[in-house]
């Protein structure tokens, strides 16, 4: 699918609330952790989840799989999540170094791998060895902090090509983005470019694109004005920090008849809970802003399931491009 002219600067990856903005969090802790709220507390984590740096895709499928069907507290899906993003790592680190990366105590540690049907953590360990790889990741301790970070957006990167070998869930989020009329996008707070981007662009191929970018009493009236125009689908792009106002929103879509389908950090976000098509995009946390880097790429690759799905999707575009020539709109 061709784009217009203006396809070339589209909305970079959106930064955290605030430097670091993790209050009562080391920023190691954090870069590790993600984000954990109450919410949905014994939330099942059958789902795909985002990795981080070091990643090995299949140790992270190999865990996934292990936390299956496990109800999980906040604090225990926090180690979770810390596990999956330091996949490639896990089955080196002591529950100590565990502990701490994921901003916890080390006997919540012990708890979780006895939640997991071990005996304790050593044997949880044990298990990741006879699983995974037996050599560790790669060294990139000479890299200084902005290498680091680019090389953990690649690795995110990575990570989501490999999610995309299975195109279905992206593909049926295509079609029901076409099918409603209007499409709603909501994005709150950090999450504000990536919903804004994804608009800009859509419009351009969508007849009736809504971007829910400001919180407040007025988000569900707007949420109800869409479903009285017909929308039958809202997409959501939600980063860290997550604003309880968009788990409240999407929350209030889904009792409003709306399909949801979310682009998250991880499974483990906050609103996987309130999501009908969770897809996984990983954040960078390396830098004093999260990189989201990933999850702009993805929302691309929504755009084109969508062009796809739209019988008229080209002609909008050469129509779009054929009246920027004439106005002179775009420097040659």
């Amino acid at each position: 699918m061709s784009g217009d002219g203006d396809n070339g600067g589209g909305i970079g990856g959106a930064a955290g609330d605030g430097p670091r903005d993790r209050a009562g969090t080391t920023r190691g802790a954090r870069a590790a952790a993600g984000p954990d709220t109450g919410a949905d507390v014994g939330m099942d984590t059958g789902t795909d989840v985002g990795t981080d740096v070091g990643m090995d895709t299949g140790t992270a499928a190999r865990l996934q799989k292990l936390f299956e069907g496990h109800r999980l507290t906040p604090t225990q899906r926090r180690i979770a999540h810390c596990m999956v993003r330091r996949a490639a790592d896990a089955p080196f680190l002591s529950s100590v170094e565990l502990a701490e990366l994921a901003g916890v105590s080390q006997p919540s540690v012990t708890r979780f791998a006895v939640a997991l049907g071990f005996d304790g953590y050593p044997a949880l360990r044990r298990h990741l060895r006879e699983v995974a790889p037996t050599d560790k990741p790669g060294d990139t301790g000479s890299y200084n902090e902005y290498q680091q970070a680019v090389q953990a957006e690649i690795d995110n990167l990575r990570h989501l090509a490999a999610a995309l070998a299975d195109p279905s869930p992206v593909i049926e989020a295509g079609r029901l983005f076409a099918a409603s009329r209007p499409l709603p996008v909501l994005g709150l707070r950090a999450a504000t470019a990536q919903a804004a981007g994804f608009s800009y662009f859509a419009r351009k191929v969508h007849p009736d694109v809504r971007l829910l970018d400001e919180g407040g009493t007025m988000l569900t009236d707007r949420i109800d004005a869409a479903v009285r125009a017909g929308a039958s689908a809202l997409l959501c792009f939600a980063l860290p920090r997550h604003p309880r106002e968009v788990v409240d929103a999407l929350e209030y879509a889904r009792t409003a008849g709306l399909t949801v389908v979310t682009v998250a950090d991880s499974a483990f976000a906050p609103v996987a809970h309130h999501t009908d098509l969770l897809l996984p995009a990983p954040v960078g946390t390396g830098l004093a802003f999260d990189t989201a880097c990933a999850p702009m790429l993805l929302g691309r690759v929504l755009l084109e399931a969508m062009c796809d799905a739209l019988p008229d999707a080209q002609a909008r575009l050469e129509e779009f491009d054929a009246r920027a020539a004439a106005r002179g709109l775009f420097v040659e």
